[in-house]
């Protein structure tokens, strides 16, 4: 009896399982780029828009300090401690592991004890500033799926500028200013995202939220991306259909969450005072123990995948697709304009398949017929299946939004190119219909890139 009840509980979730599986964007994830549906003409793959999973990114990313010198340790230097700016016989040591905070100690693994933490060189050469950009890049393209948050070690800076790339450093532009007085800072009113709206979402504000200076669990900073997001998919982020219509017909609202490379830039250290104390200049210094930055490859809608070889992030492209971030129709499928993957219509979205140039049309012929399979039938929901200048619907046929062939009476097929007579196997075989409806019906593959055999490219 256990064993049965356990088989039937079993089979249940194989079941929940591949309809999860086959609607995976009802959860906003779009993991899958295809699967195979039945229609009048058989088995078919039906293309969908797909993305990566969202991940850690600080895993992928090089990091750049400007000035190269700036992390304490070379020479060796004392500073004071975090809890008690008076108590300065703390030692920064690059020669010395135990004593050494290099930046890599920004991404690593962090367990409760020790915590871990780069830091930089004292303000010993005040009153001149004591300013830091800390570069990550990632050589990719990628999308922001959460919030960013940097934890320091040393008081949160009183004056910070977030930066962002989008053309891989060539040019940068605030995301977001922090300060203990923004007005004195950056001549910005103070605001906070909750102070923004649908139609502010893209300001660029000056917050005084995180930039407290010695105190207890004032350590961490962020850049709210899920607040910006509840804007459109509610508090809890439950209306991702929404939100997902919104970055698919608004350019600028998906380029806000989209970036090459970060940058931090510290101008001045945290001072818990109006007045910099001259007399103990080693209290005042950067250290941050923690960067997260979560994300996904920009794969234009293109791929589920985003591997990181040779140091290197790359989409592994469908749909016809190619280049880092599946930004290119692949050679011989530039039957029509590239074009991103679309979240619109929910929930599976619209592929925008790359089909094949009609250049490449005239070998495809040669092929057998018996070398077509029927799982390899291209989508031609989105594959452009009939026009009116090279797919003409035969037999007298006419095309309908340009997915569809209207038969006349007598004839089937994705281009009435069948003799309906066929399907019942009544046809004279003298006919010579049978023939012509291969033939065309090998063309018609040719144009959906379904052909197997040799390659085109």
């Amino acid at each position: 009896m256990y064993l049965s009840r356990f088989l039937s509980i079993h089979a249940l979730w194989v079941t929940v399982s591949s309809v999860m599986q086959h609607y995976p964007s009802v959860w906003g994830h779009y993991d899958v780029c295809k699967t195979q549906i039945y229609t009048e003409e058989g088995k078919i793959w039906d293309y969908m828009a797909c993305q990566p999973e969202a991940t850690d990114m600080t895993k992928y990313l090089k990091v750049k300090l400007d000035p190269p010198d700036i992390t304490c340790g070379d020479p060796p230097e004392t500073f004071c401690a975090m809890g008690n700016p008076y108590m300065c016989n703390n030692e920064c040591d690059a020669s010395t592991p135990e004593l050494a905070h290099p930046p890599e100690l920004m991404f690593d693994f962090e367990g409760r004890h020790p915590s871990t933490f780069w830091q930089s060189a004292t303000w010993k050469e005040y009153p001149k500033p004591l300013q830091v950009n800390i570069t990550l890049s990632w050589s990719k393209t990628i999308e922001l799926t959460d919030n960013i948050v940097i934890t320091f070690e040393s008081g949160r800076p009183d004056q910070m500028i977030l930066e962002k790339s989008l053309d891989y450093g060539r040019t940068w532009q605030p995301y977001q200013y922090y300060a203990t007085d923004c007005l004195d800072a950056f001549h910005m009113d103070p605001k906070s995202v909750k102070d923004l709206s649908q139609h502010t979402i893209l300001e660029i504000i000056c917050t005084e939220e995180y930039s407290t200076g010695y105190m207890t669990n004032s350590k961490i900073i962020h850049f709210e991306i899920k607040d910006r997001f509840a804007f459109f998919a509610g508090p809890r982020l439950r209306n991702m259909a929404s939100l997902y219509g919104q970055l698919d017909t608004t350019k600028k609202l998906k380029d806000f969450f989209t970036i090459t490379d970060l940058r931090i830039r510290l101008l001045r250290p945290a001072t818990g005072e109006i007045f910099v104390d001259e007399q103990h200049l080693a209290r005042y210094f950067y250290a941050i123990s923690d960067i997260k930055v979560y994300g996904r490859c920009k794969c234009n809608l293109h791929a589920t995948v985003c591997v990181f070889d040779n140091n290197k992030l790359s989409c592994e492209c469908e749909h016809n697709t190619t280049g880092p971030d599946c930004g290119k129709c692949k050679k011989n499928y530039q039957g029509r304009p590239w074009s991103p993957g679309s979240y619109l219509p929910i929930p599976k979205g619209t592929a925008n398949t790359c089909i094949p140039s009609i250049s490449s049309i005239g070998i495809a012929p040669k092929l057998a017929l018996s070398t077509v399979s029927s799982v390899q039938v291209a989508n031609h929901k989105r594959a452009n299946v009939c026009d009116n200048e090279f797919l003409h619907c035969q037999n007298g046929g006419t095309c309908h939004n340009n997915v569809k062939c209207q038969c006349p009476a007598g004839y089937t097929g994705i281009l009435c190119e069948k003799l309906r007579c066929e399907e019942a196997g009544s046809c004279n075989s003298d006919s010579g219909h049978g023939e012509r409806a291969q033939g065309s019906l090998i063309l018609l593959m040719a144009l959906l890139g379904i052909i197997t055999g040799p390659r085109l490219f």
